[in-house]
Order: C-alpha cells, then sequence, then structure tokens
C-alpha cells in the first residue's frame, strides 16, 4: 500500500475525530434510569464515566428524537425535540455538559431521507395535491391499472410505494410503509433540513452521522429498477432481487452534501459522517468525502455483515481507501445496532471465542481509520436469540425466521451480573430480554478483572492515542495469506508493525520477517515467548502483537 492523498485542509490537521474512536450509544439499551424498562438519556449521563474511562474521543448517540418508534427512532416526528420516553432537551443538554467535563465529544444521528408519517410535514403533504409541503415527499400517479408507479422495492420487504387516497397517489418509502420518503431534490426541503442541522450544532453537538445518505435522492423519472444477477446468495427480500439503480444514489446528492458540510464545518471543532450502503457503497463513500468541501468520513458494511473475519478480507478494505485517486479517510465498525455481534458471526467454537475477542480488539485498534465502538463491544458480548414472541424489531417480525437479527444486537447493555437486570433497570421487564450469556460479561465483574475483555479494550485504546502512527499513520499491508496478517502503520519516524494469526492453530513465523523493537501490546500468548531478536518460533493460536520499531 502507498500513503493516500488525503484531504490537507486546516479542519482536518489535528482534527479530534482524524484516527479517533467513537463509542455509538443505542439509547433505549444503554440504561434506564426510570424504571420503565426502557434506556434514556439520564441513563447515558448517569453512565458516562464508563466510557469515558475506555479512552474514547467521542460518543454517537442513535436517534433519541420524537417518534412513534415504528422503526424505533430512525422515523422521526419532531427533529428538534427529544421523546418523552427518552427525556427532554434539558436532559439532553445535561447529556452534553457532562460530556464535555469528561472530555468527550457528542455527535448524534441526522436523518434526512424519511421522516415518520406522524410528522406535520407529511401529515399536511398527505391532504392535497396543493398546500405548502405537498412536495416535500415524493408522490407518483398510479399507472393506469391503479398498480404501483414502478417497480421499486423497500428495504423491509414489499414494494415501496404505499396508496393514499386522500391525494389519490402513490408515496414512495424506501424502508416502512410508515417513513415516507423525503423529496430532498427540493430546495425547501433541503432548507429545513439544514436548519435541523443547525438546531443541534447551537446545542452543542460535534458532528452527525447522517444515516441511509445514499438514499437521499430518487431519480425523478422512476425509471424501473433492473434485475440483480443471481449470485447463489439466500436472498430473502425482493429488494435482494434488483439493482437499486434509480430509488437512490442519484448524482446530485454531492451538491447536497456540499451545502451541508459547509454549515457543520462553520461551527468549529465539529465531525461529519456518512453511513452509506448498497452495491456501489465504495465508490459513493469516496465521492462523498472527496475534497474539504465533502464530508470527514464515510463507512460502509465491509465488516458488519461479513460472515468471517479473514486476512483477505481486511486487505480489501484497507486497499479501498488506499491510493493517489481517494482524498476520503474511513471509518471502521465490526458491530452496530443493525449487524449481528461480530463474535457470533466470525467464531463459532465457543471455547476460541475469548482468544478471538481479544485478537479482534487488537486488529480493531491497528486499523488505518477512525473506529466506531458499539455498546457491549468492549465486552465482548455475544448475540442474543430473542423468541419470536419477544420480538420487537418489525424487520424480524416480518422475516421471520430469516432475519437481520437486529434485536438480538439491541439486548439491554449488562452492568451487573449479579443482578436478573443487569443493572440496567430498576422497575419491571427491559424492552427486550438479556441473556446468561451477557450477563457473565457484565461490567462489573470485569472492571474488577485484569485480565478482562473491557480492560483489554481500554489498554489498547490508550496505545493508539498515544502512538502517532496507529492513530494518524499510512498502513501497508506487508502479508495477507489464509491465515496471517502483518500490518505497518507509519507516521515520520514512528512504525508499528502488528502480525495476526486469524486461526485457530499454531503458524510459522512469517519468513523474512524481524520486528525489532519495543513491544507495545501482545495477546494470546506468554510475553516470556518473545524473541530478542523480534520474532517468535511459530504464531500461537489467535496470536496478536504489536510491535514499536526503532527508527526508520
Amino acid at each position: 500500500m502507498t500513503t493516500p492523498v488525503a484531504k490537507q485542509t486546516d479542519r482536518e490537521a489535528g482534527a479530534w475525530w482524524h484516527g479517533a474512536t467513537i463509542y455509538q450509544i443505542y439509547p433505549r439499551s444503554f440504561l434506564d434510569s426510570n424504571g420503565d424498562g426502557v434506556g434514556d438519556l439520564a441513563g447515558i449521563t448517569q453512565r458516562l464515566d464508563h466510557v469515558a474511562r475506555l479512552g474514547v474521543e467521542g460518543i454517537w448517540i442513535s436517534p433519541f428524537y420524537t417518534s412513534p418508534m415504528a422503526d424505533f427512532g430512525y422515523d422521526i416526528a419532531d427533529y428538534c425535540d427529544v421523546d418523552p420516553i427518552f427525556g427532554t432537551l434539558a436532559d439532553f443538554d445535561a447529556l452534553v455538559a457532562r460530556a464535555t467535563e469528561l472530555g468527550l465529544k457528542v455527535i448524534v444521528d441526522q436523518v434526512y431521507a424519511h421522516t415518520s408519517d406522524a410528522h406535520p410535514w407529511f401529515v399536511e403533504s398527505r391532504v392535497s395535491r396543493h398546500n405548502s409541503h405537498a412536495d416535500w415527499y415524493v408522490w407518483a400517479d398510479p399507472k393506469p391499472d391503479g398498480s404501483p408507479p414502478n417497480n421499486w422495492q423497500s428495504v423491509f420487504g414489499g414494494p415501496a410505494w404505499c396508496w393514499d387516497a386522500r391525494r389519490g397517489q402513490y408515496y414512495l418509502h424506501n424502508f416502512l410503509k410508515e417513513q415516507p420518503q423525503l423529496n430532498v431534490h427540493n430546495p425547501k426541503v433541503q432548507e429545513a433540513l439544514l436548519e435541523v442541522a443547525r438546531f443541534w450544532l447551537e446545542r452543542g453537538v460535534a458532528g452527525f452521522r447522517i444515516d441511509a445518505l445514499n438514499f437521499t435522492m430518487h431519480d425523478p423519472l422512476l425509471r424501473d429498477n433492473p434485475p440483480a444477477p443471481d449470485t447463489g446468495e439466500v436472498r430473502t427480500r425482493p429488494f435482494d432481487f434488483q439493482l437499486q439503480a434509480y430509488n437512490q444514489s442519484h448524482p446530485d446528492i454531492p451538491q447536497f452534501i456540499e451545502r451541508l458540510q459547509a454549515l457543520i464545518a462553520s461551527y468549529p471543532g465539529t465531525f461529519s459522517l456518512a453511513e452509506v450502503g448498497g452495491r456501489n457503497a465504495l465508490a459513493e463513500m469516496h465521492e462523498f468525502t472527496r475534497g474539504p468541501d465533502r464530508l470527514d468520513s464515510a463507512y460502509g458494511f465491509d465488516f458488519l455483515y461479513a460472515p468471517a473475519l479473514t486476512p483477505a478480507l481486511v486487505q480489501r478494505a484497507l486497499e479501498a481507501w488506499d491510493g493517489p485517486e481517494v482524498g476520503g479517510w474511513p471509518s471502521w465498525a465490526f458491530e452496530n445496532h443493525d449487524a449481528p455481534r461480530a463474535l457470533s458471526r466470525w467464531c463459532a467454537d465457543e471455547g476460541a471465542r475469548p482468544a478471538f475477542a481479544r485478537l479482534k480488539a487488537m486488529l480493531f485498534f491497528a486499523l488505518r481509520g477512525n473506529l466506531i465502538l458499539y455498546q457491549g463491544e468492549e465486552l465482548g458480548l455475544l448475540q442474543d436469540e430473542v423468541p419470536f414472541d419477544l420480538l420487537q424489531d418489525p424487520e424480524a417480525i416480518a422475516n421471520w425466521p430469516l432475519t437481520l437479527s437486529r434485536d438480538g444486537v439491541r439486548t439491554p447493555l449488562p452492568w451487573v451480573g449479579g443482578d436478573a437486570q443487569g443493572g440496567f433497570t430498576q422497575g419491571g421487564y427491559p424492552w427486550l430480554p438479556l441473556s446468561g450469556q451477557n450477563l457473565a460479561r457484565a461490567v462489573d465483574g470485569q472492571e474488577a478483572d485484569p485480565a478482562s475483555q473491557l480492560n483489554l479494550t481500554a489498554h489498547l485504546q490508550q496505545i493508539r492515542k498515544a502512538s502517532p502512527a496507529l492513530r494518524d499513520g499510512a498502513c501497508a499491508v506487508l502479508l495477507a495469506d489464509a491465515h496471517r496478517l502483518v500490518l505497518r502503520r507509519s507516521h515520520k519516524s514512528q512504525s508499528v508493525l502488528a502480525v495476526f494469526n486469524f486461526s485457530e492453530g499454531a503458524q510459522p513465523w512469517p519468513e523474512d520477517l524481524t520486528a525489532a523493537g519495543n513491544l507495545l501490546a501482545h495477546t494470546n500468548f506468554d510475553a516470556a515467548q518473545w524473541s530478542g531478536e523480534g520474532r517468535l518460533d511459530e504464531l500461537p493460536p489467535h496470536a496478536a502483537i504489536w510491535i514499536e520499531e526503532g527508527e526508520r
């Protein structure tokens, strides 16, 4: 790999977010402060010291806005208020104040692709074809036979169009029918969304994670999507049978991005992060972050839905952000509120999971880019199996049993191992059940164990923060074979070599690799095995090593 040509701007130079680790908080599942079984903003504030002890630079809070909760907050009825289930604006202000005391930046979700059907904009828009919000959403006449305007399919299953008799038209919804698609081509809609961003920037947030950004604009001609080629993968939704050529990824999206970024960058110390999915995600992430006038970073789904963690996967992901033609800065997530827990996806052998979790952490903190650490990942939590009668997620219910398992990654964070509800709530039952496997990984037990996953995570983050090479440096993939990965992170005169054995068996030490220098961190072998010559006789199962090399 060669050193990429990154955006050289005053904004990026020394920015707090460059190479930072950001801890994602899913409010419903972090901590319940009032005993109703649902986490809230006051609960986040109460336990922010846990996040601060990890040494992360900031937090990202998933939606807490006023919402009917059809999609658990991603269906927004008021962009500028807090849903009562989560608290009040005063609670949010107290959260930001406490985060500031602890040295944590706060970024929040922005959802610009759609609103709730309960949002006042849509309530007015659907009344008639002639009102002040009539063209704020994507409306279209039926075909002569009354069928939907085209063949577009929604992410959650079924046609992406819903009939509304009040207007005698269909409206577009790329997700649930309760999430009508905003017409972001409309300049008035853009202005309204920019005012939403301004509202939260004025309230002290340090930036935004922008949800489903490539869904914000559609093809105004409403052309049919072409069929997707059959790759042999299981297809559980009509959405999977199409190439999303026209219902997303419109070429005018970057123009809106530049307007948004100009606003965000006008506030000092801010950060913008795009979520981008789909078959062309990489090209769009590059486009959305190209040049100083666009977003600071983007992340996709390289690791989030990957069925296995392999050296080849890591190499592909890193090299996709390398080279003179790539000007953006990546962000990485192994887990989030939509993707199954990585340990459950990547390590079927229960006995090997503790060692694999340590390897996974050392790889994560060695990556070039920003890191997004999902709540509970620092504990090594596993994916929970939620019984059908306790499912909450509409996607999981609709596609049972072939589900994305979003409920299984959203179960409450266990704080106290000896408590039936994990210290998450002092009321009745939490909104999703806690499992015994994750109660055994509770915060209190791991805090007291120097060898715990929690303490390893904090240790690795502290090393990363103190290392210019790991935080900001270039990355070269020196080896990526079936089982072994070797990375070199370098910044000016500092260089860190990271060596990994992904397999459950011992592997030969990489031929001709000598790693003389300071042993920064290691796991799954005894440091006494480390040779003064800068090598091991062999790489033990799931071994991981960081070596700070001498000046190069």
